[in-house]
């Protein structure tokens, strides 16, 4: 079923980065590149990727500022040097993604190369706390970028001037908006960034009239009512148990392919978040005080095949002075959540090793 606060005049995506509007004209227009399916089946330790020997992986809980337990993973070498101090990062996943999944990818690639690194549930999601369960939240989901400086700033071996934090999808945009507050996050790094606020705000790139919002508003106004009425917040649209046959357009195909599949696909990845949780979003809308991020830097990653690559290319316009721009050459959105011969991770060690020295 359609949800009530789309427009019904522009086709309706379900992707797992949120509920997206596409107009018609744009599905001719998205590049896909050949099918690199890494499908790897779930492995035994529930994550979707195998661990390392070289690296050492530990479950931690903490808690962020709204009391709410957050679920991550601590990677480090096992060359570790516990007596030194190092510089740590924070991994936020995809927005609706989970630490097992892409987020858990780069933490154990930057921990491989001398960082100590934390991917993380964002709260309300995976194994983090909070109910109702699959809210998302652009004030919650940044928070949980500064719990995660908090922890690591509890731990003997990490610098606490020497934090940086990397943002994949969606988790990019909410550390673009709490970076600016929070000074602590000392070096930022976006992946394959989503401006998820924007987007619902907006409609996809920007295409939303002020009618379209106002009619969301109507829609999110009686999806309330109904929540209401049943006792219980309404979930999006899941992912599917398995890969349709056919019919699926170019960017719900991509998100499929990861989610859907088993290349990425998670019991607790299920590409929903509750139908209400689109009123913080609208009210929060496009990324602002970028510049307040100066004079930290920040490095933007995009593949030059990513639908999502005009995100990206927004805030490197707005910080023209402060950030770098990468365009990885034959990557897709999803390619950079998994893909690790594609994704740049020698210049994200050079970047977050000068910016963190």
């Amino acid at each position: 079923m359609t949800p009530p606060y789309m427009s019904t005049r522009r086709k309706l995506l379900r992707v797992g980065v949120a509920a997206t509007l596409l107009p018609q004209p744009l599905l001719a227009q998205v590049r896909q590149s050949p099918e690199r399916s890494l499908a790897v089946p779930l492995q035994p330790d529930g994550y979707t990727f195998a661990l390392s020997p070289d690296v050492s992986r530990t479950p931690v809980r903490y808690r962020n500022r709204y009391g709410i337990e957050i679920a991550g993973d601590l990677y480090r070498s096992k060359s570790f040097n516990s007596a030194h101090k190092h510089s740590a990062l924070v991994v936020g996943p995809p927005h609706g993604g989970i630490k097992e999944q892409g987020g858990g990818i780069y933490a154990q690639e930057m921990a491989k190369r001398g960082f100590v690194a934390l991917a993380f549930d964002p709260s309300y999601n995976g194994e983090s706390g909070g109910s109702p369960r699959n809210i998302t939240s652009p004030e919650l989901f940044a928070e949980d970028f500064s719990a995660g400086v908090d922890f690591l700033g509890t731990l003997p071996e990490v610098a606490r001037d020497r934090i940086g934090a990397i943002g994949i999808c969606g988790s990019g945009g909410f550390l673009l908006s709490q970076a600016a507050v929070d000074i602590r996050i000392r070096a930022v790094a976006t992946t394959s960034m989503y401006d998820i606020s924007r987007m619902l705000r907006n409609g996809w790139e920007d295409s939303a009239t002020e009618a379209d919002r106002r009619g969301t508003l109507n829609s999110l106004a009686a999806q309330r009512w109904a929540d209401v009425d049943h006792g219980r917040p309404q979930l999006q649209p899941t992912f599917p148990d398995k890969m349709p046959s056919g019919g699926l357009d170019p960017i719900t195909q991509e998100f499929f392919d990861y989610y859907v599949a088993d290349r990425g696909r998670h019991p607790r990845s299920i590409g929903g978040f509750t139908l209400t949780s689109g009123m913080s979003h609208i009210n929060f809308g496009q990324l602002r005080h970028i510049a307040d991020i100066a004079p930290r830097r920040i490095l933007l990653v995009t593949g030059d095949q990513a639908h999502s690559r005009f995100f990206t290319e927004t805030v490197h316009k707005q910080a023209p002075q402060h950030s770098e721009l990468v365009v990885v050459s034959g990557a897709r959105h999803i390619d950079l959540y998994d893909r690790v011969d594609l994704i740049p991770f020698d210049k994200f060690t050079a970047f977050f090793k000068e910016q963190l020295s």
